[in-house]
C-alpha cells in the first residue's frame, strides 16, 4: 500500500526526517510512538503533501504510484485521508458541504454517517467553529467516513478527547480501518464482505488509548528523525511507560 524509502524532509530549513524507511501493507495498521519534537507529525504532513514540509531526499510510493512530489489533491484522490491533531477553523463553509466534497461525487447519506458519530446536530455549522476537542475529532472522522480512503493517517486521535468521547472515537477508528463504515443495508452479508475496502492505517499516539479499540499489527518509535525499536505496539507502550524514550537512544546508537 505504502512504501517510504530513505525519506529526508525539512521544516523551515531545519532537517527533521533523516532517512525514514517504512512499508505498510494492505489492511495493516501501524502505530508510531515518539516524544514531542521527534518528527511524527512532520512525517504525516509530508506523506499528505503539505507545502511547508520539503522533501530533500527519498521516495514515497502509494499503491504503485510515485507521489513524492504530487500535490495534496492527487494524494487524496488516490485514496489517502488524514485526521489532523489541530485542524483549522473554516468560516463560511458548512460541515455538511465539506462532507459531500469528501465523498468525491459519490452518493452518501450525510445524515446517517453523522448519526454514527453523534454529529448530526453540527452539520450546518461552520467547520470547527466553536467546536470542542471531541467535536473536532468527530468532524474529522465524519469527513474520513465520507471519503473512504485506502490509507488513513491519524495524528493523535486521542488528543483533546474526554473519556465519554473516547469510546465513540475509538470504535469509529476501528470501523474505518476495517472498511465497515457505510455498508449498504440492501446487500447480503456475503456481498458486504466482497465489497469491503482494504484500509491501512498509520497512527500517531502518545497515550496508547487507541490500542484499546484497534488491533495494531506493528509499531515503531520515531526519535530525533529516525525510526527505531520495531516491536508489538503494546510492548513498545509498556516499555516506554517503564523506561521512557531514552532506551530508544541505545537502539539508535
Amino acid at each position: 500500500m505504502l512504501i517510504i524509502e530513505d525519506l529526508h524532509a525539512m521544516v523551515a530549513d531545519r532537517p527533521v526526517l533523516k532517512g525514514i524507511n517504512l512499508e505498510i501493507a494492505e489492511n495493516e495498521t501501524f502505530i508510531l510512538f515518539g516524544p514531542n519534537g521527534s518528527g511524527k507529525t512532520t512525517l504525516l504532513m509530508t506523506l499528505m503533501g503539505f507545502g511547508n514540509y520539503t522533501i530533500t531526499q527519498g521516495k514515497i510510493t502509494f499503491k504503485g504510484v510515485d507521489i513524492t512530489h504530487a500535490p495534496i489533491y492527487e494524494r487524496a484522490r488516490l485514496g489517502i485521508g488524514m485526521s489532523f491533531q489541530r485542524p483549522p477553523t473554516i468560516h463560511g463553509l458548512k460541515t455538511r458541504h465539506l462532507v459531500k466534497m469528501c465523498a468525491q461525487g459519490r452518493e452518501v447519506d450525510v445524515e446517517g454517517l453523522a448519526q454514527k458519530v453523534n454529529f448530526d446536530h453540527f452539520l450546518d455549522r461552520d467547520i470547527n467553529a466553536g467546536f470542542s476537542g471531541g467535536e473536532i475529532k468527530r468532524s474529522e472522522l465524519l469527513q474520513l467516513m465520507a471519503q473512504q480512503p485506502s490509507l488513513v493517517l491519524f495524528d493523535e486521535p486521542e488528543s483533546g478527547v474526554d473519556l465519554e468521547n473516547m469510546h465513540l472515537i475509538g470504535r469509529t477508528v476501528r470501523e474505518l480501518l476495517r472498511g465497515e463504515v457505510e455498508p449498504d443495508p440492501k446487500l447480503s452479508m456475503k456481498a458486504k464482505k466482497a465489497t469491503r475496502k482494504s484500509t491501512s492505517g498509520l497512527i500517531i499516539t502518545h497515550t496508547g488509548y487507541i490500542l484499546d479499540y484497534i488491533n495494531a499489527d506493528r509499531g515503531q518509535v520515531l526519535f530525533n528523525g529516525h525510526l527505531c525499536c520495531e516491536a508489538n505496539p503494546r510492548d513498545i507502550l509498556d516499555h516506554v511507560g517503564k523506561f521512557g524514550y531514552q532506551e530508544c537512544v541505545r537502539c539508535l546508537n
